[in-house]
């Protein structure tokens, strides 16, 4: 059964592949991080409310996501300072240059993507994902990572 989801997930990801900042990459100059209440708990959300998730693969403040990767998980871009608000903490905010030269929002060193499957306010399709090598989770306020499992 989990084979058969993971179709149907690829499936619309690889539907949806060509509209990437229509669902997440953000490329206003000031992206904005705050926080929403959902099934997980209190999260980090972008300006839209849609789930923001660190990459488990991920090391040392530097994305491991890129391709095809980032068409499924856009990253959260700016070509500003990001700015917190509601709940989010501005200290922790922060943007790391990826390799094609755009600035990502990271939060607590985490670079922040959004999942093109998450296309309503508060949704979490993405927690707990291993697509493309390692964990995705939502991140709380205090920037540490948060399990499914959990809650």
């Amino acid at each position: 059964m989990k084979a058969i989801g993971l179709i149907v997930i690829v499936a619309a990801a690889v539907a949806l592949a060509g509209f990437g900042t229509a669902f997440g990459a953000s490329k206003s100059s000031h992206a904005t991080v705050s926080t929403a209440k959902t099934s997980l708990g209190k999260i980090i959300v972008n300006s839209r409310g849609r789930t923001l998730y660190l990459f488990e693969k991920d090391k040392h403040h530097r994305s491991a996501c890129a391709g095809a990767c980032a068409k499924y998980w856009p990253p959260l871009l700016a070509h500003g300072k990001p700015l917190a608000g509601g709940g989010a903490k501005q200290s922790l905010l922060a943007t790391i240059k990826r390799a094609d030269g755009a600035r990502q929002v990271t939060y607590a060193g985490h670079p922040v993507y959004t999942y093109v499957l998450d296309t309503k306010r508060g949704q979490t399709t993405g927690e707990g994902s291993t697509l493309f090598g390692a964990g995705w989770d939502a991140l709380a306020p205090s920037g540490k990572k948060i399990e499914a499992d959990d809650h």
